[in-house]
């Protein structure tokens, strides 16, 4: 299978494949900081959209500003990154000791490599800084607010979300990610 020809590629895709149509990737085969992965891979400028569920806490924001112009540098003009983190403003204590920088042990935890907890503000930042337009679709404020804006899940699943995560439930939020859309700009 020629991979140069997938236009939509989830990065660690882990064991859940929530978007069947979309090349499946784990970090081995697509390191988001190896360009060289990319290049073996992909053309420039050939993706539609890259998704990454719970994958960029665990770069630095240094390490995430560079995965993202990378990102950038194979994304079509239009293209989009729909990344999907820990939400470090989500007003939920047992919430962010499970996802802190560290996480809360022991050692075979996903969140033990958590280098990160993005708000709105760093993820944002971050994206920008690589070039991107950014779009919010579901965050908490600085006051722990929650706010949603109407996405579409066939543009790329996201699980840990309002809708879609078993633990949010009639009404009440159980389970919440910082989920935005960074789009690369038609022109420079």
């Amino acid at each position: 299978m020629d991979l140069k020809e997938n236009l939509k590629v989830v990065i660690g895709a882990g064991e859940h494949n929530n978007n069947p149509e979309w090349l499946q990737t784990q970090e081995n085969e697509l390191n988001l900081l190896r360009r060289v992965d990319w290049e073996n891979k992909f053309s420039p400028t050939s993706l539609e959209a890259v998704l990454a569920e719970h994958v960029w806490e665990h770069l630095t924001y240094e390490e995430g500003t560079e995965a993202a112009k990378i990102c950038f540098d194979f994304l079509e003009p239009g293209g989009y990154i729909r990344c999907a983190v820990p939400d470090g403003f989500f007003p939920d204590k047992e919430y962010q000791e499970v996802v802190q920088v560290g996480g809360p042990g022991p050692k075979d935890h996903p969140a033990v490599s958590h280098k990160i907890v993005h708000n709105y503000k760093t993820i944002t930042s971050m994206f920008e800084e690589a070039g991107f337009n950014v779009t919010l679709l579901e965050y908490c404020d600085g006051e722990g607010k929650f706010h949603y804006n109407d996405w579409d899940e066939k543009e790329g699943f996201i699980y840990r979300s309002k809708r879609f995560d078993h633990r949010n439930q009639n009404g009440n939020l159980g389970f919440v990610s910082l989920i935005v859309d960074a789009v690369k700009p038609l022109s420079k």
